[in-house]
């Protein structure tokens, strides 16, 4: 599979019933092959979703245990007041890190095991079109949905007896597993998976995948070119975190049979060279996930498999992957590039991959490997993985990249804290790497991310599950309810990072805005609500050209826009990462920044004489919010009032300018979008912005249908001869050419306005088309310069 094909992999989850036994441990009968979308051309949903269907899955039924779409409803009443202290919505996490404050105005009322299960999941369904969370409309209940907390009364995981007085990464627990799920944890599992639907529900997807895997083909060696063999090892890995769940859930020794089988595949003559660089040292990302894999079914499977099964997996490691270790760290091998001045994925899934594996053949290792790369690889990871969030929160390379880079972190430090009982600094060296949690919150909209910079390789075994132990081990709740509802929830890790003792809604108390003013993303999102698959939301960006690993694009000024349940403004996501030149430089005459998809022309923003942006842009940002929270119930009333805007001067993004404005702000009670641009421009300038849509233009205003929904667009006090036009998004004689085709992007449009040079105004009003809203309610707004906005400026 070519890397172009980009992949969520989300766990599909399923409403069957525990059929097998009366703890559901035990594998459905009859297995049900992975089942695969195909690419989609909507930017709107960025990329295919890969769903493996668990057995007795109803596509598009109710998820888990869930009993009815409106339980909980009537059970409580609305609690009297929002959780937290918001104010304005700056950046600093939404909320308290308690998440104190709810109630109705007394002691903070707590749901237990019995509320939950009664209740069910929040989330009806997460199997929809964007595979995001439906929630129940007007759900209100005092005990279920009030403010994030960490209840002190709760069922959770008992704790870990074993506490080092003086943690040692060369001392490990005495006891297996030692990896990520300990025996006590195991031993608790089973009482925590029948108090808690959640835990249930996943279970039983788990269970689900196992079997569709194990009924599927051995992985097929594929190398991508350059790319490596990437897929092939978050595949495998993707297996035996399954397998080794069944087995130690249900005890059947078959599961490990299949894990070994598969073990054996990777390692055979034929899988690959047959020397040491059978999992691709040279992309290093590939040994690290085989690396972790091995790592992960050497500690879960120890006490099933034989000594000469444990053997063949340490000198397996020992060849494939813990030398070439070695040598990245001791010898300056080339590939080892990661490992200095990296602070992203790279690092994080490749000392996370070698930590893992030295780990779980620590103190049976006769190479002293493990000890070696177990002195290094910590330390390495603390300067460089843990830097890669920002003051702020936000992900240095993208929203997308995040994934891979908090899982590597996430598994490297969890593994580090089960085995030896510390995580010597991994969660708190950077003092604001929680504040990611609050970023990956903030990017998501009612149908997507805002998918600013390439997306990434096949997902498979990454996840967004690192938000239950970051929101465990900091005290944020708001990520453990958040992430609880997610397509991606259900896999093994989240058995044991989920906190069942977290309690009340995400939503509750949460900020409709934050603002993200690290100078390397700067960037805005602004909501109408968190719960309502229909809402406004509206996220922009500024930031840096430069300095994020080369997987950014030229695109200071980029937006996306979310109402009626569809993306209208959307991003075109990665080009193909075997064109040539793609990652070879970030300079302004860079071979990517040719590419339709990286050049400034693929992005929603404002493009100069048909040219690039600087690469050397350095914009800065201003931005006001009313502080409008959500409350305890789904459905929020959003007050008259009620506005956020966000501008920035992002004039030093171009090379024929004078100045460069735009500004973006809420109206109307959250329900218009007003995008305002002042361009004083040497050179003819273009706005630009691509949809799904179709598009019908009329002079300066455009009609765009999608989804059985309309958006009306306007140009406001249009420039002499200015006005809408509609135009395919491809090159249309860009130059200079890229050395390869550009993608192409079907069923993709540009709704564009083109502009002469001179000092001008661009005022574009999107008025979604609500149902009940006549055209009598939407307002058009005061002319006002940008300098001038703020939170009154439009009354």
């Amino acid at each position: 599979m070519s890397y172009q094909q980009y992949d969520n992999t989300p766990y599909k989850e399923s409403n069957a019933a525990y059929a097998e036994s009366s703890t559901g441990f035990l594998p459905p009968r009859g297995p049900v092959a992975p089942q695969k979308r195909g690419l989609s051309p909507w930017i709107k949903f960025g990329v295919p979703i890969f769903i493996v269907v668990a057995v007795g899955a109803v596509v598009g039924g109710v998820l888990g245990s869930r009993k009815s779409s409106t339980s909980g409803t009537g059970n409580g009443t609305t609690a009297g007041g929002a959780a937290g202290n918001n104010g304005n919505g700056n950046g600093n996490g939404g909320r308290p890190a308690t998440g104190t404050g709810a109630g109705s105005g007394n002691n903070l009322a707590i749901a237990t095991a019995t509320d939950l299960l009664a209740a069910g999941r929040f989330a009806v369904t997460t199997n929809t079109q964007y595979m995001v969370p439906v929630y129940p409309t007007s759900v209100t209940n005092s005990a279920l949905f009030a403010a994030p907390t960490i209840a002190a009364n709760a069922a959770t995981w008992p704790n870990d007896p074993f506490t080092p007085a003086n943690p040692n990464p060369l001392e490990v627990r005495p006891d297996r597993p030692r990896l990520i799920a300990p025996t006590y944890k195991w031993d608790a599992l089973a009482n925590l998976i029948q108090s808690d639907p959640y835990l249930q529900g996943w279970n039983e997807t788990i269970f689900g995948n196992a079997t569709a895997y194990r009924s599927s083909p051995m992985i097929v060696y594929n190398m991508d070119g350059e790319s490596g063999i990437l897929d092939n090892a978050r595949e495998f890995k993707m297996r035996i975190k399954a397998y080794g769940y069944a087995y130690r859930v249900s005890r059947n020794t078959e599961w490990a049979d299949r894990a070994y089988a598969e073990i054996e595949h990777v390692t055979a003559p034929g899988f690959g060279p047959d020397d040491d660089t059978k999992w691709n040292p040279g992309h290093f990302l590939d040994t690290a996930e085989y690396a972790a894999a091995f790592g992960i079914a050497y500690d879960w499977f120890h006490d099933v498999f034989t000594d000469d099964q444990k053997a063949y997996i340490r000198q397996s490691l020992v060849q494939y992957a813990l030398g070439h270790g070695r040598d990245v760290y001791e010898n300056g091998a080339t590939f080892g590039w990661w490992r200095t001045g990296i602070n992203g994925n790279w690092n994080c899934v490749c000392n996370g991959g070698l930590t893992i594996a030295s780990l779980a053949i620590l103190g049976e290792d006769d190479s002293g490997l493990a000890e070696t790369l177990l002195r290094l690889t910590v330390d390495n990871a603390k300067e460089n993985c843990a830097r890669a969030v920002t003051e702020d929160g936000s992900w240095m390379e993208s929203p997308n990249y995040w994934y891979f880079g908090t899982t590597g972190h996430a598994e490297m430090t969890s593994a580090l804290l089960t085995a030896t009982g510390s995580d010597y600094g991994m969660l708190d060296i950077n003092p604001n790497y929680w504040r990611t949690g609050t970023f990956h919150m903030y990017v998501y909209g009612p149908t997507s991310l805002f998918d600013f910079g390439d997306h990434g390789p096949n997902k498979f075994s990454t996840t967004a599950n690192c938000m239950f132990l970051i929101g465990d081990r900091t005290n944020h709740p708001e990520f453990i309810l958040h992430q609880r509802e997610q397509h991606d929830a259900a896999e093994p890790w989240s058995m044991f990072w989920y906190n069942p003792a977290a309690t009340g809604a995400f939503w509750s108390g949460l900020a409709l805005d934050n603002f993200f003013d690290a100078p390397a993303v700067q960037w805005a999102s602004m909501r109408s609500s968190w719960t309502d698959p229909n809402a406004l939301y509206v996220a922009i960006k500024a930031g840096l050209n430069q300095d994020h690993q080369t997987h950014n694009d030229l695109d200071v000024g980029d937006f996306v826009l979310d109402a009626l349940g569809t993306r209208w403004a959307g991003e075109l996501g990665s080009g193909n990462y075997l064109n040539s030149d793609f990652f070879l430089s970030q300079d302004q005459d860079a071979g990517r920044w040719r590419y339709y998809r990286k050049h400034t022309a693929g992005q929603n923003t404002i493009m100069i004489n048909r040219a690039n942006q600087n690469v050397e842009s350095a914009p800065t940002v201003q931005h006001g919010s009313s502080g409008t929270v959500q409350g305890d119930s789904t459905d929020i009333s959003i007050p008259s009032d009620s506005t956020a805007f966000w501008t920035t001067d992002m004039t030093s993004a171009y090379f024929e300018a004078t100045s460069v404005r735009r500004g973006i702000r809420l109206l109307n009670a959250r329900r218009q979008v007003l995008l305002q641009d002042e361009v004083d421009a040497q050179a003819d300038f273009q706005w630009r912005m691509h949809t799904n849509a179709t598009v019908t233009v009329t002079g300066t205003t455009a009609q765009l249908e999608l989804d059985g929904e309309t958006m009306s667009v306007s140009l406001l006090d249009a420039p002499a001869g200015a006005e809408f036009s509609v135009l395919p998004a491809e090159r249309q004689g860009l130059e200079p050419a890229p050395n390869n085709p550009d993608q192409e992007n079907p069923g993709v449009s540009v709704l564009a306005i083109s502009v002469p040079a001179g000092s001008h105004t661009l005022r574009v009003l999107f008025n979604p088309q609500w149902p009940g809203m006549a055209a009598g309610d939407f307002v058009t707004p005061p002319n006002v310069p940008l300098a001038d906005w703020g939170l009154r400026s439009h009354d």
